[in-house]
């Protein structure tokens, strides 16, 4: 596609601007079955041809809706991750310039496809019924019905999907609340109805045994009874949280935010899901200390959602400008220093990403070349922190960070409902500072944009709560072994969760990390009992690369009762590359693949050497 390296559809010609789906959860087939109704509009007369992303299908019909005629197609040969091109000719009355044309796609998912995935009831906290949901981001929408699978279409859908009478559906769309609990034939039957245009990444579909708790006037949890009253207190805040983004944003336009606690072999921390945010269990430590990803869920309502990225290549103007207003939002909730704070642990994880990738590796720019990739495959958390970074170093510039609001909200005002690239947001900042663009003289736009590797500006950050963080882990560094009974529990009592993980990423970036100090480490705070995932998981990784052999089933048991990428890719690299666990990641593995997501699943099995 034109614009769009990652998709064959050709919205230039045709441009879609309606779906229905009409599907039956299939859970014996592992299938969703039905049919897909696209609306679709002649863009360039003459043009008889409509093409669409599918990946691993069972295409059986195409019908022409006015005429119900069935339509001629083919479905080109596969290309790698991209699936197959299926090829529509529509009747003549279609090419006409401005033809509006409905076509109507029998179709039924596959076992294969990418985007669904099917948990048996012991995957599931209640462990009585059988549980599925959808990951369409990146370029998996494809793998569950054909559609212009690109960001820079945008869609409204409408849907009935149809489960087990004992299960509840639940999409990225508003709930028709008349028919959501029609029965037929012991099954339910639930409507859906999305108003505002989305891209095709953002469509998603969980069905379970679950119920829900309001938390707000227009937020409400849903998740398997045996979490939901933990995460409708882990939650409790994101009203406020909206408050404060629509005060920075404009008014949210979706209606309702509800959140869905999946159950843990979801690969993310959360998901942008517009009506419905998917989060991870791994969110649930008791105490509100990782709600933070609600915050950025939340924001995404506005950069990701309201304004999208054009296509993948400009990933960061998503994900970015996300982590710039989930900040943003915790310094209006708490105060300026939580919100600095915040930025100097994202620089950590920066720093730690661009060791990781390497200095030169082309992923370690801002806007990449994906020509040939598949996205999910180079996706990191370069887009996430050098993006953000990349904006705080503009609010310095400008005059901080009240004065650069104005021109934050004028952007998504401009841009609401509809696709950027970075170039033309970076038109539009000049346009509206076209009075005082000498204010920009100091930036090297190529090399934040265009160059690998850690940014050329280290912007200055208020390191105030993090400097107790340093000063501990200089000690730890410096000690020697009479120093170990020096430290205690006192060190740390009165750090946030936070603060925890930050002395934690620090002391990372001193890898390797002498065993005895570890050692030493766990005698003093007993890190392997705490509940927090995030502390876990630094935690963890530090045992692993100190090759700590007695730390090994805790590493397995963590990344094998869920499924988070953030935290189970780099733990199956670190067992692999430790000598003494090597093939102990590759058995886990093997024994756990149908356990995770298969975005995660191909990354693991790449890293292994298995791929």
């Amino acid at each position: 596609m034109p614009g769009d390296p990652n998709s064959f559809a050709q919205p230039k010609v045709y441009l879609c601007t309606h779906i229905h789906l009409d599907l039956e959860a299939n859970f014996g087939t592992k299938t969703l079955d039905g049919h897909v109704e696209l609306i679709v509009v002649n863009k360039e007369a003459g043009n008889h041809t409509l093409v669409l992303d599918t990946n691993k299908l069972d295409i059986r019909s195409v019908i022409d809706c006015k005429n119900d005629k069935n339509l001629e197609y083919v479905l080109d040969e596969p290309v790698g991750t991209y699936g197959r091109a299926l090829k529509i000719t529509l009747l003549k009355h279609s090419s006409q310039e401005g033809a509006e044309t409905k076509i109507r796609i029998n179709y039924a998912t596959t076992p294969a496809s990418l985007a669904v995935q099917w948990l048996t009831p012991e995957q599931t906290a209640g462990k009585r019924y059988p549980y599925l949901f959808t990951q369409c981001q990146s370029i998996m929408a494809r793998s569950m019905f054909p559609c212009q699978d690109t960001p820079s279409v945008k869609i409204t859908y409408t849907a009935t999907i149809t489960v087990p009478e004992e299960l509840t559906a639940l999409m990225s769309a508003v709930a028709q609340e008349k028919q959501k609990h029609s029965s037929c034939q012991g099954k339910n039957v639930c409507s859906f109805e999305q108003k505002v245009p989305i891209p095709s990444y953002l469509i998603a579909l969980a069905v379970g045994d679950v119920e829900s708790r309001d938390i707000g006037p227009r937020t409400r949890v849903w998740s398997e009874k045996e979490v939901v009253d933990q995460a409708a207190y882990e939650f409790a805040d994101t009203e406020k949280m909206l408050v404060a983004a629509e005060e920075m944003l404009g008014p949210y336009v979706w209606g309702r935010y509800d959140l869905l606690v999946l159950p843990p072999s979801f690969p993310f921390g959360g998901m942008e899901n517009p009506c419905l945010t998917f989060v991870t269990p791994t969110l649930l430590a008791g105490d509100r200390s990782l709600a933070n990803v609600v915050a950025h869920e939340a924001a995404h309502s506005w950069t990701g959602n309201l304004v999208t990225n054009y296509n993948w290549e400009h990933f960061w103007m998503n994900e970015g400008f996300t982590v710039y207003f989930e900040r943003r939002i915790l310094g209006a909730l708490y105060d300026e220093e939580t919100r600095q704070f915040a930025f100097v642990g994202g620089w950590n994880t920066l720093q730690s990403e661009v060791n990781r990738l390497g200095s030169t590796n082309p992923f370690t720019c801002l806007v990449t070349e994906l020509e040939g990739e598949d996205p999910d495959e180079t996706f990191s958390s370069i887009p996430y922190e050098k993006g953000s970074a990349f904006l705080y170093y503009l609010e310095t510039l400008v005059g901080g960070r009240d004065k650069f609001q104005s021109f934050l909200y004028a952007y998504i005002q401009k841009f609401e409902y509809g696709t950027v690239t970075t170039h033309q947001w970076r038109d539009f900042l000049f346009e509206y500072y076209k009075d005082d663009l000498s204010i920009f003289d100091p930036v090297d736009w190529n090399a934040w944009l265009h160059k690998p590797g850690m940014p050329v500006v280290h912007p200055k950050y208020d390191t105030t709560l993090s400097d107790a963080c340093t000063a501990l882990r200089k000690r730890w560094v410096a000690a020697q072994e009479s120093d170990y009974p020096n430290f205690s529990m006192d060190d740390i009592k009165d750090f946030s969760a936070g603060q925890t993980i930050e002395f934690l990423s620090q002391l990372l970036l001193e890898d390797p990390f002498p065993l005895g100090k570890v050692q030493a480490m766990q005698t003093a705070y007993n890190f392997n009992a705490t509940k927090n995932s995030e502390i876990r998981f630094q935690w963890l990784r530090m045992c692993t690369r100190s090759e700590w052999e007695e730390s090994f089933p805790l590493t397995v048991t963590f990344i094998t009762s869920q499924g988070r990428g953030k935290f189970v890719n780099p733990l199956y690299r670190d067992l692999y590359a430790c000598p003494k666990s090597s093939l102990l990641a590759v058995d886990t593995f093997l024994a756990n693949e149908d356990f995770y997501h298969s975005s995660v699943a191909r990354k693991v099995r790449k890293d292994l050497g298995l791929a």
